[in-house]
């Protein structure tokens, strides 16, 4: 059984695991709600999923803070029902409010239980799941420093970014432009709807091409503000092909959830990370941080995102090819190909040692 919910950091990483050992012949479920994007894509994807009555315990108001415990009970309960019925060699969370119900669970019914960490720092339900799982993968090195087991996999990505080439290879658009993916994670940012556009209105000599991922609530509002700008620009609610959009893209300029920052290792692509800056514990800004120490990437907080300055950086960047072919080439050195093969191989172990 695979766990893993909500936005596409934990979907997409898990999409990737469930296709590997699809292939090797292993059944599976997936649990996940019903609100996130696994209700969606886990069902087209061909897998069984299962709704439980998972929600976040970092939440809001007093009666939704008082509401949280009976929340916590009913999906685990749910879980063990789910568990008792479905007897599952093995359970893999990676992510997402059912990962936590449904680990405890598979501890209470002492069936091997299997945890992957996406972020640079470990949400909390992965770092209390630690204590008792069987496995404990992670995606960035000492993310569990307590835990010395911790195997470091790196985070899986969809196989159509793995097997792209590096932009190293890919060169500019026509007339030396800049093609500029703008990606603000599967729900958009609006900081980055509001800021981008201005930004490259002020460009001088412009000379840049951009494809634009606002989120499904954008409303339209992010081309409108192209359009009247007079900027040409390729706006969508959301990218389904992202391997196109990456090949396509000389420069990204993104949010860093964990499965970007891995994605854009992948596909050898040199970036400007914004992290969200009210992501629990920052770890978008951990994420951010361990590319762009290492020059992959640079790191520009929402605090100092403002059209002058973006739009001089989008500048420079694009009048400097070596800049940009050095920080690709060190993203393509960052990159973990292996990474869905080993969360894959973890579980087929435990599996096989069950057996």
């Amino acid at each position: 059984m695979l766990m893993a919910g909500g936005t596409g950091g934990h979907v997409f990483p898990a999409l990737a695991v469930a296709e590997h050992l699809r292939a090797s012949g292993v059944p599976l479920t997936w649990l996940g709600t019903g609100r996130g994007l696994e209700a969606t894509l886990v069902p087209r994807a061909g897998y069984p999923f299962t709704a439980v009555s998972a929600r976040s315990l970092r939440r809001t108001g007093l009666l939704k803070q008082l509401a949280a415990p009976l929340w916590l009970v009913l999906a685990l309960i749910e879980c063990l029902w789910l568990l008792r019925r479905q007897k599952p060699g093995a359970v893999l969370g990676m992510g997402g409010y059912a990962s936590g119900p449904g680990g405890l669970a598979a501890w209470l019914m002492r069936i091997p239980l299997l945890i992957h960490e996406q972020n640079a720092v470990p949400g909390v339900t992965n770092r209390l799941l630690a204590a008792f799982a069987t496995r404990v993968m992670e995606s960035f090195p000492d993310s569990f420093p307590a835990r010395r087991s911790a195997l470091c996999t790196g985070n899986p990505v969809r196989a159509e970014v793995a097997a792209l080439a590096s932009a190293l290879a890919r060169g500019p658009g026509p007339g030396g432009a800049l093609r500029l993916l703008v990606v603000g994670g599967s729900q958009g940012a609006a900081a980055l709807n509001r800021v981008v556009p201005e930004a490259i209105a002020r460009m001088p000599g412009r000379a840049i091409e951009v494809w634009h991922q606002v989120g499904r609530l954008d409303g339209g509002e992010t081309g409108k503000r192209y359009a009247a700008l007079g900027i040409e620009a390729r706006v969508e609610p959301f990218i389904e092909d992202v391997a196109a959009a990456y090949a396509w893209a000389g420069l990204c300029l993104c949010r860093a959830g964990a499965s970007t920052v891995f994605e854009l290792c992948a596909a050898g692509a040199p970036a400007i990370l914004v992290p969200y800056p009210y992501a629990v514990d920052d770890h978008q800004g951990a994420n951010a941080r361990y590319l762009a120490e290492r020059g992959a990437a640079i790191l520009l907080l929402q605090g100092d995102l403002d059209e002058t300055a973006l739009a001089a950086l989008l500048g420079a960047l694009r009048d400097d090819p070596a800049r940009l072919a050095g920080m690709a080439a060190e993203a393509r050195r960052l990159a973990r190909p292996e990474a869905t093969a080993r969360v894959a191989a973890e579980c087929l172990e435990v599996l096989h040692a069950r057996a």
